[in-house]
């Protein structure tokens, strides 16, 4: 019966693409991990809650929470001051065609790269306002603003609202199976094999500068009011001021102060060099960089906003994380329950035939499903990461190659999906019908994802991996 180890994550993965719900059903998959630990009605109910609170005590579990609401919460204070709708307003007079726009859109990710949503909401709005003098339509503006959210933010390695979570599932998994290595450096060396979200950007720039639209959509004068950017999201109010500082400079803050605390750090640790920022500890200097931009951003803004206000709105924004925190604690906990279950050895002995050169393919081609279905590509990480690991190990499969198949594969669900939230999002911004949008995308990216399945069953035969 040691095959019911694997029964927690066969319950989420079914409840999930039934329901198209994430969060109910990893519970479902915490509570069958407790109760095949302790088949009592009662002893079962305290084994979940055990899980779940062995995951909220981790010190690296509570960074991340620390981290996302912070960041979140600091987010609602820049929407609140006019930062957000300050920039969209100074981007919409400065840009003036479409390879303006397309530029904007690009040169903007290196300021709004912390997560896919804040992109979407920085730029989408800038976008449609300029979508007559880009002379494309909203699926292809959509398109191109999307290919520079989760597919490139994936890729970047620090000062992100990914990358504290995807070290974390990495962390999990190779802690389940025993494995003595480095989370951040594994993630490090997982990026190149992220084909998906490489092939994805190169589908983007294709688009942004070389597709032509065979029948430009006509802006008449009342969808072209209809089409003005004020009020298109709680970002841009109306009732909201405008000051781009108030975006730009804390973002600017967050990233050099998040590689100084890793420099200090580093010294800390007791080394020189390059490897000053190799050995800090990223998680760590990315909060002290945040708690660093909040406080000197609440002095500021002191001067022209009462502190209840603001306060107001720091908690707001931070409790819109609130369900993606939720969603991590019970990535956690079913890992954790999963540990206690011997789910890694049950795996590498039941799953040992798959050969080497396959594990990655599969487990894209696995993952792609799971997220299109359920939408989330944390979801799909947090779910498919430990039996990646496992079958990397038990296979003599490169680690990192296997980590970058699961996160490409969540990656494609959070780009494709109807149901993700970068495309709820752009949905909502640029008046588009979710389905119909999610259908447009969906071919380029099937294309995407089939050159990098290609690679991902190939690359092993060619690098011996």
């Amino acid at each position: 019966m040691e095959w019911l180890a694997i029964l927690p994550f066969v319950v989420v993965i079914i409840f999930a693409i039934w329901t198209k719900q994430v969060v109910p059903s990893l519970f479902l998959g915490v509570l069958t991990a407790g109760y095949l630990s302790e088949p009592h009605w009662l002893n079962g109910l305290t084994e979940t809650l055990k899980f779940v609170i062995e995951s909220l005590t981790d010190p690296n579990n509570l960074k991340i929470i620390i981290f996302l609401y912070l960041f979140s919460a600091l987010v609602g204070v820049m929407k609140m001051s006019g930062g957000i709708k300050g920039f969209v307003k100074a981007a919409s007079d400065k840009v003036k065609g479409k390879k303006s726009a397309i530029f904007l859109t690009w040169a903007s990710a290196l300021g709004t790269f912390s997560a896919p949503s804040f992109r979407i909401v920085t730029i989408a709005p800038v976008m449609k306002a300029m979508r007559k003098k880009v002379k494309m339509t909203k699926e292809e503006l959509g398109f191109i603003i999307e290919t520079t959210a989760s597919p490139l933010i994936v890729l970047i390695p620090v000062a992100t609202a990914f990358v504290g979570y995807m070290t974390s599932v990495i962390e999990l998994s190779i802690h389940s199976s025993d494995v003595q290595e480095d989370a951040y450096s594994l993630f490090l060396n997982s990026i190149p094999f992220n084909f998906f979200a490489f092939a994805m950007l190169a589908t983007g720039v294709y688009f942004a500068f070389f597709h032509n639209t065979d029948k430009p959509e006509k802006v008449d004068e009342d969808r072209e009011q209809h089409d003005d950017w004020v009020d298109c999201h709680p970002s841009v109010a109306k009732d909201l001021p405008a000051r781009p500082l108030n975006l730009i400079l804390p973002l600017i803050s967050i990233i050099v102060s998040t590689f100084f605390f890793m420099y200090m750090l580093g010294l800390e640790s007791g080394s020189r060099g390059l490897e000053v920022l190799l050995e800090a500890n990223v998680l760590d200097a990315m909060v002290l960089g945040l708690l660093f931009t909040i406080v000197w951003l609440f002095l500021l803004l002191l001067k022209d906003f009462k502190l209840k206000a603001i306060m107001q709105n720091f908690i707001d924004g931070g409790n819109d994380m609130m369900n993606v925190i939720v969603l991590l604690t019970l990535v956690w906990a079913l890992s954790v329950g999963s540990e206690a279950l011997n789910f890694a050895d049950i795996v590498s002995s039941s799953l040992s035939w798959i050969p080497p050169s396959l594990v990655g393919g599969l487990l894209f081609v696995v993952g792609c499903g799971l997220s299109y279905f359920i939408g989330s590509s944390w979801g799909t990480w947090g779910i498919l990461m430990p039996v990646g690991v496992s079958l990397a190990l038990v296979s003599g499969t490169d680690l990192a190659f296997v980590i970058g198949a699961v996160f490409a594969s969540g990656t494609f669900g959070a780009f494709a999906s109807p149901l993700s939230d970068d495309t709820n999002t752009t949905s909502g911004i640029l008046d588009l019908n979710p389905m119909q949008y999610a259908k447009f995308k969906l071919k380029p990216a099937l294309i995407a994802a089939g050159v990098a399945a290609v690679l991902f069953f190939a690359v092993p035969f060619v690098f011996d991996l």
